[in-house]
Order: structure tokens, then sequence, then C-alpha cells
């Protein structure tokens, strides 16, 4: 199984090219900076990732450098040799879904003065606890009056 999942910010602009034929298609190349985790993990890791098609014409609308992006696609390995005659491997990820890691207002730095909505904090969304929600109240003996028997505890 060839799956890549990553969470980091675009260290530029994505750089958009489209294809010459008659069905002309985007390309967009771009690379995430990704944190590395651990106990004495520093620094970041430099991802290349390549998007095609409806995904690239998304990055270039939409995308641009400091954004917070969760990358999901595979690996591509490839190579070339280039005008020096060197052969040059190439490894980088083809999105299959590009998706915002954080809200607009916390990637902009600005925060609207509503500290009672939920706010993105890397990728995740939190809940005030006080937050009434709605959920129904189930009996404690509700189990005697289900038609199977639930798994022991």
């Amino acid at each position: 199984m060839n799956l890549s999942i990553i969470m980091g910010r675009l260290t530029s602009d994505p750089n958009v090219k489209y294809s010459g034929s008659d069905n002309s298609m985007a390309v967009a190349k771009f690379c995430v900076a990704v944190d590395r985790r651990g106990k004495n993990a520093e620094g970041a890791d430099f991802i290349n990732c390549v998007a095609f098609s409806r995904k690239a014409e998304f990055a270039e609308k939409y995308l641009h450098k400091g954004t917070k992006v969760l990358v999901t696609g595979h690996i591509l390995t490839g190579s070339y040799t280039n005008k020096d005659g060197v052969k040059v491997y190439t490894t980088e990820i083809a999105c299959d879904d590009i998706e915002f890691a954080e809200s607009k207002s916390a990637n902009s730095g600005n925060n609207s003065g509503n500290n009672d909505a939920p706010k993105a904090n890397d990728g995740f969304v939190n809940i005030p606890q006080q937050m009434d929600l709605p959920f129904m109240n189930i009996p404690e003996d509700v189990e005697s009056e289900l038609p199977f028997s639930p798994p022991s505890r």
C-alpha cells in the first residue's frame, strides 16, 4: 500500500503550470514543512508535493506561503538526467486530497473577538466544556429493556 499523510505549512506559494496540449491540465508543485515529532526531534522535514488538474487549480487559488494543510496522497519516485549529464532522483507526494488544517482567522492571526466559537487548533476543533449539547439522557436500567444482550463490560 502506498499512502502518505502529512500536515504542515507551505514554504512558498504553489508553482502552477499548464500543459500545452489541447486538453490543458494544471500541475501545481509546492513544498510542505512538516515538524518532526518525538522527544529529541528538532526542526522540520521539507516534503515536495505535486497536484494535478482540479487539485492543482485549488492549490493555485487558495494556498499560499504559510498555509497549514493536511495532504493525503501517494509517493511518486522518478529520475531524470540534468543538463550536466548527472542522473537526479526525485521523490514527491502526488496529492489525492488537500485540506486546510486550521481556520482562516488562525492562519492570518486575526481573531474576530468571538471567544465562545470553536477554534481550529492543529487541525482539531475544541468545543467549550460549558457548551449545552443536545444529547438525550439515557436511563441506567435501559439494558434490561433491550431485545438483545449487550456485551459485558
